[in-house]
């Protein structure tokens, strides 16, 4: 199968997450990456861990990509960047927004040169509006638009979110959505757009179950008091006697009551409406009975949407996953192949010259 992308070229001029992992989703469709970095790299070769002198992160977000070390704020720099862009379908950045054009490499200028450019635009808060221009991390656009507070721990031991949730489902997955859109666009009419790709504009998206409250008038459930962040004993987690946590999502009846069956509560301790705290302390003494082993092989039996956390390194060892062939990608490397990272392209569409 040819891939769906093959012919595409796009410039990357961004760094760190979110562009980058744009990028490599669409490398693994077909596409050709040419992405620019500072002379002596992007920041992300520093990052630890390392392999072979280069930091990891960076080489599972930009395999398969052609670097090219520009100074941009040279006159010979800013010059072959335009040179590539004449040629490119999609060019990605991800500097704050009025940097491009000081730089003299913003949409307006590179329309110029090329009219069918799709220029993708990746910030914090956005090109316009008053935080615009304002310093930010993925948990800063996570407190600013309401989603942490659903969640967060309290002032003793607060809970930092498990995964860069702004970075990728703000940043990386809206860009690639867009510019495929943007590319279905242009075959119609012939014009490149500019993409205004704004990290926290996403997380909205992520709080449809708050917004509905709210747009009911009814009071938000906020810091795990909703039903999916901590309000219900059905949805939650709880530690097995020897401490190894049990993820329990058991919101339909039946998955409940099977649950309840397997831990065996009366019929009187399993009614979470009338007293959920209860009944989340009864749930909770009854995991703490049995080490997770056993809760492990009961309760695959009774499939109940309830299973034991496992880390990083049991998950990309599973069975499940491994049958499924996320890690059949992978890295040449002068120590043999490392996995590459698992993106959600369809095999098919792939790129089929490294697997193992």
């Amino acid at each position: 199968m040819v891939q769906p992308l093959t012919g595409l070229t796009i410039i990357d001029f961004s760094t760190l997450l979110p562009g980058p992992l744009a990028t490599l989703l669409l490398a693994e469709a077909g596409a050709e990456i040419i992405k620019i970095e500072k002379p002596g790299g992007d920041d992300m070769t520093r990052f630890p861990p390392f392999l072979n002198g280069c930091g990891a992160a960076h080489r599972l977000l930009n395999r398969g990509k052609r670097i090219v070390e520009l100074d941009l704020k040279s006159g010979d720099g800013k010059a072959e960047a335009i040179e590539l862009v004449k040629g490119a379908d999609v060019l990605v950045e991800q500097f704050r927004p009025g940097v491009m054009t000081r730089l003299g490499l913003d949409f307006q200028a590179m329309q110029t040169v090329n009219k069918r450019l799709i220029y993708c635009s990746i910030t914090g808060y956005g090109q316009t509006g008053p935080r615009s221009l304002e310093a930010g991390h993925d948990i800063n656009y996570l407190g600013n638009t309401g989603l942490l507070a659903q969640s967060w721990g309290d002032g003793q031991k607060p809970v930092l979110p498990m995964a860069q949730l702004a970075d990728i489902g703000g940043g990386s997955f809206p860009a690639v959505i867009n510019i495929l859109l943007a590319l279905l666009s242009r075959e119609r009419s012939g014009q490149g757009c500019h993409l205004d790709i704004a990290m926290a504009d996403a997380m909205f998206t992520f709080s449809v179950f708050a917004q509905a409250f709210a747009v009911a008038g009814k009071s938000v459930a906020n810091n795990g008091t909703g039903l999916l962040t901590g309000g219900s004993p059905r949805y939650g987690i709880y530690p097995a006697e020897c401490g190894t946590p049990i993820c329990v999502g058991a919101l339909e009846d039946h998955f409940w009551q099977r649950l309840c069956d397997v831990l065996g509560l009366a019929p009187e301790e399993r009614d979470d409406r009338r007293d959920p705290e209860n009944v989340r302390g009864r749930v909770a003494a009854a995991f703490g009975e049995k080490p997770a082993e056993i809760w492990a092989s009961k309760l695959a039996q009774a499939d109940c949407c309830a299973t034991v956390m496992i880390d990083i390194d049991a998950a990309m060892s599973d069975p499940h996953f491994q049958a499924r062939g996320l890690f059949d990608h992978a890295l040449m490397d002068v120590q043999g192949f490392v996995p590459a990272l698992p993106v959600p392209v369809d095999p098919a569409f792939r790129k089929q010259s490294d697997r193992r």
